[in-house]
């Protein structure tokens, strides 16, 4: 194995961690955010911001006039795209709201 394949393959493992690092934060906040109870666990919380991420970036995309990009945002983009689809979520289940 080269070194420069090697490297690579870290780039994409650091890639990995760091996204699901911000999708567990941005998911945690969303969570925060939203009013209701969401049933979701700790992986779906992950993904939730995993989500998010990918919303918020084509929101983002969207609004700056650059056009459809596919790709993933920065913390602020991924907290707001996890809120939207959080939002969303509890919109479409019909989740009771719980005032805490």
């Amino acid at each position: 194995m080269t070194a420069r394949r090697r490297k690579k393959e870290a780039l994409v493992l650091w890639n990995i961690i760091v996204l699901i690092v911000v999708g567990l934060i941005a998911g945690f906040i969303a969570r925060a955010v939203v009013p209701g109870k969401q049933d979701l666990g700790i992986g779906l919380t992950i993904v939730l911001g995993i989500v998010g991420s990918l919303v918020g970036n084509l929101l983002g995309s969207l609004f700056t006039g650059n056009g459809f990009e596919l790709g993933t945002a920065g913390i602020i983009g991924s907290i707001i795209g996890a809120i939207v689809v959080l939002g969303i979520y509890v919109a479409v289940t019909g989740r009771k709201h719980i005032s805490r």
